[in-house]
């Protein structure tokens, strides 16, 4: 090569090296989390999902980011939601708080991956082909609180066993509701004991629910489970209270805020398993290829402050299995 091409070659390559474009850094994941509740009740239940990030190496504001969609229980508002976190491209969606934030999500995208945190069925309710390979995009975690609701009749009439009439009240919007009524209407049958229907979907019919239940006169009430009556807990408890009818409900967090007596799943861990989900996923799981997990620790917490407050005796048996007993 002659001198002078060599400089210029060499001066070439010299100019051109300023004007190099570095390397890009990947982009941050993006998580959709789409719930059925409310910010101000979930506190707790999102430290556990992000435990169960953090078991992947995702810490929010560090390598992942979260897009926060929650409908306060207006399930109507689910779809919508959905749709705006598909529109904005994130790379998974977290859809917790029962069947209908599922439902919404599946509805909105058949490509971005789902982690779902439902309380019944999820194969019955066509969410999974089986629970060992969900097929689709979707897996996730059941909580089977649909599914408790006989068991928790059963508590309940340890309760009181004289019971000859027992009040439930159920949310009609939430899928399978009816089917888990049939279910306790069934278990109360086979005993003797007559259920009394009671429905509400929003704090007027919640109200006029707990009247009906007044005239009624019931030994007991079951607060079935309902996403809803979640994000209305102090309401639902202050109004037993008031009405001074012993009743059971899904989750401690009742218990704790003065309900009676709980049974059912610990729903923290149902959230940090969907946490522990989410960042395989986003590690490059795929979710057809990741079981469904069915919580199986269960809690039964009794609130003994609420039981001498309405002069309700707790059994030795009742008291002997109790997981928590509230003074």
């Amino acid at each position: 090569m002659r001198r002078r091409e060599f400089i210029m070659l060499f001066g070439g390559v010299a100019v051109a090296w300023p004007c190099a474009v570095p390397a890009q850094q990947p982009a941050m994941p993006v998580i959709g989390f789409l719930g059925t509740r409310s910010p101000q009740d979930s506190v707790y239940l999102l430290a556990a999902y992000k435990e169960g990030l953090a078991q992947n190496g995702y810490v929010e504001g560090t390598n992942v980011a979260i897009e926060y969609r929650w409908a306060l229980g207006r399930y109507d508002r689910l779809p919508a939601m959905a749709a705006d976190l598909v529109q904005r491209q994130v790379t998974v969606i977290t859809s917790v708080g029962g069947e209908p934030s599922a439902f919404a999500a599946e509805a909105a995208t058949s490509t971005i991956p789902i982690v779902y945190v439902v309380g019944g069925d999820p194969v019955k309710e066509k969410l999974a082909a089986s629970f060992s390979h969900p097929g689709g995009n979707a897996t996730g975690v059941t909580l089977l609180t649909t599914l408790m609701e006989a068991k928790r009749f059963s508590v309940l009439r340890d309760l009181v066993p004289g019971a000859s009439l027992v009040a439930v009240l159920l949310n009609p919007k939430l899928p399978g509701a009816e089917t888990s009524l049939h279910d306790v209407e069934m278990a109360a049958s086979a005993v003797g004991v007559k259920i009394q229907a009671f429905r509400a979907s929003n704090d007027s019919e919640i109200d006029t629910a707990f009247e009906g239940i007044a005239e009624a006169k019931p030994a007991a009430l079951a607060i079935a489970a309902d996403p809803f009556f979640d994000t209305r807990r102090e309401k639902l408890v202050g109004l037993a209270a008031r009405y001074a009818v012993p009743a059971i409900y899904q989750f401690r967090e009742y218990a704790l805020a003065g309900g009676l007596i709980s049974y059912g799943i610990d729903i923290a861990d149902g959230y940090r398993q969907a946490g522990v989900y989410t960042g395989r996923v986003l590690k490059g799981a795929t979710p057809a290829e990741l079981p469904i997990i069915q919580e199986t620790k269960f809690l039964l917490v009794i609130n003994m402050k609420t039981a001498k407050a309405l002069g309700v005796r707790i059994s030795d048996n009742l008291l002997s299995l109790a997981d928590e007993v509230i003074e």
